[in-house]
């Protein structure tokens, strides 16, 4: 009754009209959202979503009061760790599809605030990534705008507001993995706009093999994108060991969605060790974190997204099947093919990841062009990989001090059996980055 006697109230403030009625009556709709229960958010929705869309004259103000605070909303997930793929992540997860766009418009209104040099090299990718932009012409205009746009009416785009708006406004802070725009600038050695040259001339190359016909020459151009990977990395090593300012780890954050998270997380946990990175997994969150330096987190996401799409791409052929006795493929099949595949991609990834560090201490050393040159500092190569896997435990640590493992089962020897063969014949490479060493 409480909840009711408040959304009455706010109704009568906004019958004044004046723009500041307008601001109250959204943050009091929004505040009776989040603090409603189970058994009655759907009625603190419907009235909060009634008294703002109850006059078309009002709507201008709506619009403007919404993105007004929605700008505040959006900063304060920023301060507490989240990023844009997070945040639309966990609006996918737990409102669905129709969220999505307004979720993403959200973000770019708050994004407004921030110059360009205020974000970092991976937020601009995931501003990029989910297509961010400020498309209308005036904060007035927004929703009416919107609504036209994807044929919504003024009740429900008010709901669809105040449901994401308490989605994100529940979510406690986690970790966090880059600056916050706004609250200083990217620290030294930080990622920053553009990439490495080294990684556009890879992309280069995976994308040559992707599209070839002739499985020969895939394999060979993906080994060749491999070895200068592993390369890339050694040298970002060497260099950062030498300078004065010694180079830190850094971390992200990649998607884990259903079906299959533990398998899935199994795989991106190969990819990882193989780059020396270390993963912790939030499953109640549908991501994991991965922890490393700058050149082996960029070979972790881009190799463990085409793995991916690989292993679902095979396991759909192999699950379509039927078993020797006839029976269709079941859930425990597929799942037990993931990890399967998992596992031998590990073997596969740490066995070149060994070849490729030998081959550098050893002082050999691969130029873009295919030659060989010798390395005249190999003897500290060894050293320095070892002070940098130590930084990651120690920065592991430090952002997750209680950690626990967790054990996936095997069900199915025909999953295991087949997960395994596709493993051997999965390309090291992806559409559009890096490979594991």
């Amino acid at each position: 009754m409480a909840k009711g006697s408040g959304s009455a109230k706010a109704g009568g403030s906004a019958r004044a009209g004046g723009a500041e009625d307008i601001d109250g009556l959204l943050e009091r709709a929004v505040h009776e959202a989040v603090a409603a229960r189970p058994e009655t958010l759907d009625w603190v929705l419907d009235g909060g979503a009634s008294l703002l869309a109850a006059s078309a004259e009002r709507w201008p103000a709506v619009s403007r009061a919404l993105l007004g605070y929605a700008e505040r909303a959006v900063g304060r997930c920023w301060t507490a760790g989240w990023r844009p793929a997070d945040l639309v992540r966990v609006v996918r997860r737990e409102l669905g599809a129709a969220h999505l766009a307004l979720a993403v418009d959200l973000i770019a209104a708050e994004g407004r605030r921030h110059p360009a040099a205020a974000l970092d090299r991976r937020w601009h990718e995931q501003l990029r990534e989910l297509a961010v932009e400020v498309w209308w012409e005036s904060d007035e205009q927004y929703l009416g705008a919107f609504a036209e746009r994807h044929r919504q009416d003024r009740f429900a785009l008010a709901t669809t507001a105040l449901e994401l708006l308490r989605c994100w406004a529940l979510l406690p802070p986690v970790n966090p993995v880059g600056p916050v725009p706004g609250g200083s600038a990217p620290r030294a050695g930080a990622p920053v706009a553009g990439e490495p040259r080294m990684l556009g001339r890879i992309r280069a190359l995976l994308a040559k093999a992707e599209s070839t016909e002739y499985p020969e020459e895939a394999e060979a151009l993906s080994e060749k994108a491999q070895q200068l990977m592993a390369q890339h990395s050694i040298d970002e090593a060497l260099l950062a060991a030498g300078a004065p300012a010694p180079d830190a780890p850094a971390a992200l954050r990649i998607g884990i969605d259903s079906p299959y998270e533990g398998p899935k997380a199994m795989l991106l946990d190969a990819v990882a060790a193989a780059n020396r990175c270390k993963v912790v997994w939030a499953k109640e969150f549908g991501f994991c974190t991965i922890v490393g330096f700058d050149a082996d987190l960029d070979a972790v996401e881009l190799l463990y997204t085409s793995l991916l799409v690989q292993a679902t791409a095979a396991m759909s052929r192999e699950g379509g099947r039927k078993h020797r006795d006839g029976a269709p493929r079941t859930k425990a099949f597929r799942q037990s093919f993931l990890i399967a595949y998992a596992a031998r991609i590990r073997e596969r990834l740490t066995a070149a990841t060994e070849q490729a560090t030998s081959d550098a201490a050893a002082g050999r050393r691969l130029r873009e062009d295919g030659t060989v040159e010798r390395v005249a500092d190999a003897e500290r190569l060894l050293p320095v990989l070892k002070a940098r896997e130590e930084a990651v435990e120690d920065a592991v640590g430090r952002m997750f001090p209680k950690l626990v493992s967790q054990r996936v089962r095997v069900s199915d020897g025909e999953g295991w059996a087949a997960g395994r063969a596709a493993a051997d014949r999965a390309a090291l490479n992806g559409r559009s980055g890096a490979i594991g060493r």
